[in-house]
């Protein structure tokens, strides 16, 4: 298949609507026990398509695991430098990952380190341009196609400045939506054990 047919079935399996997503003033977004409605910015708009191929190219799931590893190989890619307001987006989703899976987080970052991303612009227009021909090649040119330039103990460092940044974003964001959730609920009759009780998931792959 070619790149593009690739990306639709992507969509397909995962019951995804891009026209959907962009009319929506929010998106939900994974943020430990819940899904966080964040403002729907375009520069999400601009780079999600891209976004969506590292999922089918590194093969990592959209569940809360699978987006927090994700964004730690995007991470390692270097995406922060991309973007900042990009890699803002990524630390929200590795928060969720580093409380569930931080051992696959850190993989994920120590792959993306040796592999390249989709974000600069003159990969979007290969790929806006069908520069690569299928999937295969597509990993070829971006998985582990590089040598890390940084040692390991100073990458353990940039992991670990990550993590303590997403954790502390994760905090601002979960708890006032905790309280917010608790709130409601016992506003709407439950009992106070009902509310904070966590719910069991199912999305967590």
């Amino acid at each position: 298949m070619t790149l593009k047919e690739e990306l639709a079935a992507f969509y397909r399996r995962c019951g995804f609507s891009d026209t959907a997503d962009r009319k929506a003033c929010t998106v939900p977004v994974y943020t430990g026990c819940l899904l966080v409605p964040l403002p729907n910015i375009e520069t999400r708009h601009i780079y999600l398509k891209y976004h969506d191929l590292h999922h089918v190219t590194t093969g990592y799931s959209t569940g809360r695991i699978g987006e927090g590893e994700v964004s730690a190989w995007e991470l390692g890619t270097g995406s922060m430098l991309n973007s900042p307001l990009l890699g803002t987006m990524n630390l929200i989703a590795l928060s969720t990952g580093l409380v569930l899976e931080p051992r696959r987080m850190w993989r994920a970052f120590r792959r993306g380190c040796r592999s390249r991303n989709l974000y600069p612009r003159a990969m979007r227009e290969k790929i806006d341009g069908e520069h690569w021909a299928d999937l295969p090649a597509l990993r070829q040119e971006l998985l582990e196609s590089r040598g890390d330039p940084l040692p390991l103990p100073l990458r353990a460092v940039e992991f670990g400045c990550y993590a303590a940044v997403a954790m502390l974003i994760h905090a601002l964001i979960a708890i006032p939506a905790v309280c917010t959730r608790v709130i409601t609920d016992i506003g709407l009759g439950y009992s106070f054990f009902q509310a904070v009780k966590p719910t069991k998931r199912t999305d967590l792959f």
